[in-house]
């Protein structure tokens, strides 16, 4: 299972926060990518950085035969499109697609030449804004490290 967490909360070029995770979706729906289901759509309270507007987020299934190197270069490109501009960590944007698990694959950032992907996402444990759309589309998924289900780890967050 290839799990992607959206999150928007600035408008852009596709509009809203709430427009842009809609054509987000529709975009991950695009070949070579195939969307199998996501989540409802959540506002949350932003996280890091608490001073800006609150963020729409969603948690999408894919399906495609992209390497995880070629997949995130794909978000990227997919990121830039909908207006986002790398400035500040934890920053306002237009569009934010992460690539929270891939298949279980664990990686700790040092397989590749091209820039490191960390697999899981080592933010997703402790992120209620994507676990919460995890239990609620792939109830059934683990945490790759923590053999731990979404509602388990929201259960220990609170």
């Amino acid at each position: 299972m290839i799990l992607i967490g959206l999150g928007s909360n600035i408008p852009g070029p596709w509009g809203s926060p709430r427009q842009t995770v809609e054509r987000a979706l529709r975009e991950l729906n695009r070949f070579p990518l195939r969307l199998k289901c996501a989540s409802a759509r959540l506002i949350t309270k932003p996280f890091g950085v608490l001073n800006q507007p609150d963020f729409v987020n969603a948690v999408a299934v894919i399906e495609t035969a992209l390497a995880p190197e070629a997949l995130m270069a794909k978000l990227h490109l997919l990121e830039r499109a909908a207006g986002r501009r790398r400035k500040k960590r934890w920053g306002a944007r237009c569009l934010d697609l992460d690539l929270l698990d891939y298949h279980g694959l664990m990686r700790f950032g040092a397989e590749t030449t091209l820039k490191p992907i960390r697999l899981p996402h080592p933010g997703l444990s402790l992120r209620s804004f994507v676990l919460e759309p995890i239990a609620e589309i792939a109830p059934k998924w683990l945490h790759p490290n923590l053999h731990l289900s979404a509602a388990q780890l929201l259960k220990r967050l609170r």
